[in-house]
């Protein structure tokens, strides 16, 4: 009984912003072209991003920015579903590329070449396989959880395109976001006026550090998630780099030798290199059941 009423109250409370009566166009055909488009322009960015430097960045946000500045700001007459469906086929260019770089590299590492058809084919079966999964999993996960996962994400998607869609003020807002972002970074990066990474080492905490990462992608993630969630991310990095690192230190200004996987000793590393002896005690205690499973 206490599911049935949690369920009636979850569905209560999740109100869906085009309601099911309503008529609006959604799969249309520069929907989908624009979608297609951007998902080439991010799935080819993100695939040189993650092989170059090991990491992607989101889609979804961006793609959901550029389908509203065309369909709302060039054409004047896009909906907010046609919206929802060019940025959703823009992320998942991002997304296909993320599986396909993360994962089909160990293969070349083993000396095992995999045809160009195998990784499409595989690729397109990933994505069918993910939205096969999706389709009984959004009633869990969107309705019944509504209002208790955050999806910071997709909310920031969903706001873009609410935003976009009823225009005026909120629309002006969106866009003088992203321009003063624009403009902040290139000032930052591009004319060098600050760093974009300062770091401050204590001399009164030996192997502890303070540092900040200045960009505003991270100042609205930050708002997105809201500051308790906020909060848990700067405890980890406080316990991280004022207390683990100059733990690490300490204990290893008495051992001059270096420890694996480290090549110097512990009190040469720089305050960011106790991370390299954390991953190599968590490889160490996970190498058992990895042998196993090999």
């Amino acid at each position: 009984m206490a599911e049935i009423k949690n369920e009636t109250i979850a569905k209560v409370q999740h109100q869906p912003y085009i309601k099911s009566h309503e008529t609006v166009a959604e799969f249309t055909a520069r929907a989908i072209i624009l979608g297609s488009i951007l998902a080439i322009v991010f799935g080819v960015a993100n695939a040189y991003l993650g092989l170059k430097v090991g990491m992607t960045v989101s889609a979804s946000i961006p793609a959901a920015v550029i389908s509203m500045a065309i369909l709302r700001g060039i054409l004047k007459n896009g909906t907010v579903l046609e919206n929802n469906i060019s940025q959703t086929i823009g992320s998942s260019g991002e997304s296909l590329a993320a599986g396909v770089i993360f994962t089909i590299p160990a293969f070349l590492i083993l000396q095992m070449v995999i045809p160009s058809w195998k990784i499409i084919v595989i690729s397109l079966l990933g994505g069918f396989l993910g939205i096969l999964f999706m389709i009984p999993l959004r009633k869990y996960l969107i309705i019944r959880e509504h209002g208790k996962l955050p999806f910071p994400e997709g909310t920031a998607c969903a706001e873009i395109l609410v935003a976009g869609d009823e225009g005026g003020s909120k629309a002006k807002t969106v866009f003088a976001g992203v321009g003063i972002a624009g403009l902040y970074k290139f000032l930052m990066s591009g004319l060098k006026l600050w760093k974009e990474n300062p770091v401050y080492n204590p001399s009164f905490l030996k192997g502890g550090t303070i540092s900040l990462d200045a960009t505003p992608a991270l100042l609205g993630v930050g708002y997105i998630i809201g500051p308790r969630i906020s909060s848990y991310m700067f405890a980890g990095a406080v316990l991280g780099y004022l207390g683990l690192a100059p733990l690490i230190y300490f204990i290893g200004s008495f051992v001059n030798l270096p420890v694996p996987p480290a090549d110097v000793p512990i009190s040469q590393l720089s305050p960011g290199g106790s991370e390299i002896i954390i991953s190599g005690i968590l490889e160490q205690e996970l190498s058992p059941s990895v042998g196993l499973s090999v």
